[in-house]
């Protein structure tokens, strides 16, 4: 079969809680991702295209065939009067935002990682914070994907403008998106500034700080009335470099390193959970400082967790937020991580969380080999009655029946993928959960 190096290869995603042995398949041409999705459907064998493995989800777990695409050499080309890219699939965030920022290019908003490959994070709804941004899919202008019949399309809002409505937020079950071409800004400064808070103040100010940034996010601290606000504002020019050293003290040693120190303790000793919480949330220090835009947006992220993050209609967060604090007090178990809100506009897309409405996105974490499903299943019965949609890459229990309710365009995807992949050559147990046979 096209590609195939190996029939008995192990992976795992990036928390360590996903894990499959399978056949993989690593094109580097477009005629091979072809030949590898035709022989797979004449053989009856599923094909599941991976990324980086940064969902916590089942969604790309397959014990079939993985299709692997880094390096797949679709061409890359910039159009620099335009604005616009286009790139393989399978490269990552990390190695777009380098390729943009030579051309004096960026994109307009991002998530806290950057390690995902494009195809991954738009297949699965990845974003970042600020109230005028959706999801990155939303700055895709085309997609090139191989369907489960082996058809190679080009799709757009002029194009197969229902089969683009799908593919941008296609969740790996409508086709191998091979490559993407992408709406950019031309590049800017941000100016970060990230302090402490107390919880109550950000909640009152909360509308002053959704609509007076570009970018707006707060944690909050379990067990603590103490927060850590971020905004990212874009300035002129980048006028006050953040010093290595506290480069380094905040963002390595102290987010990292001692972070994780911290998490394997309150794992060894829950009791001193609480403590820890506390003490994190009086150790932040107020800063500022101006950076490349992708350098401000993007952190490391070592210290290992999993993860579940709804979006919910901004009105409910209040709520929700009330409701998660009786939920931790209540466990019998100790959370170990903060907790993580942000925002987005609204959008078109028919499987992005933010399809026709503003929402609040609150992501709850939890330390790698802590006990966390109870947690998880409390705050989603939560989330579900307040109308929330569960992140794609992010750990949840929701089915096609419940998420149907919630999604107004979920019967107009399943035709479109009826079409793209009758036979359902890129299924797998997580689209039969949240997408149905």
């Amino acid at each position: 079969m096209a590609g195939i190096t190996t029939t008995d290869n192990v992976w795992q995603n990036w928390a360590g809680n996903q894990r499959a042995r399978s056949s993989v398949s690593r094109p580097i041409s477009v005629p091979q991702v072809v030949a590898a999705v035709t022989e797979a459907a004449a053989a009856g064998t599923r094909v599941k295209p991976v990324g980086s493995g940064h969902s916590f989800t089942g969604i790309a777990r397959t014990d079939q065939l993985r299709m692997e695409l880094n390096a797949l050499a679709t061409p890359s080309r910039v159009d620099r009067d335009a604005r616009l890219v286009t790139v393989p699939a399978g490269m990552t965030l990390r190695a777009l935002n380098e390729l943009l920022a030579t051309a004096g290019l960026a994109l307009p908003n991002l998530g806290d990682i950057d390690a995902q490959t494009i195809s991954g994070a738009l297949a699965t709804g990845t974003h970042g914070t600020g109230a005028r941004y959706g999801c990155l899919a939303t700055f895709v202008e085309a997609i090139t994907l191989v369907t489960g019949t082996g058809e190679v399309i080009t799709c757009s809002a002029d194009e197969h403008p229902e089969v683009f409505a799908a593919a941008r937020v296609g969740l790996g079950a409508v086709g191998v998106v091979v490559a993407v071409t992408l709406r950019c800004d031309e590049a800017f400064v941000l100016r970060a500034h990230e302090r402490p808070a107390a919880l109550p103040e950000v909640l009152a100010g909360l509308s002053d700080l959704i609509t007076g940034n570009d970018h707006f996010e707060f944690y909050w601290f379990p067990y603590t009335d103490r927060a850590q606000v971020k905004t990212n504002n874009r300035v002129p020019v980048s006028d006050k470099p953040l010093h290595r050293l506290r480069g380094w003290l905040d963002d390595d040693f102290l987010s990292n390193t001692v972070f994780a120190g911290a998490c394997r303790l309150g794992r060894q000793v829950p009791a001193l959970a609480p403590s820890i919480s506390r003490i994190s949330a009086r150790a932040l220090t107020e800063r500022s400082y101006t950076a490349r835009s992708d350098r401000v947006f993007c952190t490391a992220r070592r210290v290992r967790f999993v993860e579940m993050e709804y979006a919910l209609p901004r009105a409910a967060l209040g709520e929700a937020l009330s409701a998660l604090r009786r939920i931790i007090d209540g466990l019998p178990f100790k959370v170990l991580f903060p907790v993580e809100v942000r925002f987005a506009a609204a959008d078109d897309i028919w499987l992005s969380h933010g399809h026709g409405r503003e929402s609040a996105y609150v992501a709850i974490h939890q330390y790698a080999g802590a006990p966390y499903e109870p947690y998880f299943r409390a705050f989603e019965k939560v989330a579900a009655g307040l109308e929330g949609r569960p992140h794609w890459g992010k750990l949840h229990y929701r089915d096609a029946a419940s998420l149907s309710a919630v999604y107004p365009r979920f019967d107009d995807f399943l035709r479109v993928r009826d079409t793209l992949d009758p036979q359902r050559v890129f299924a797998n147990d997580y689209t039969e959960q949240v997408l149905g046979a």
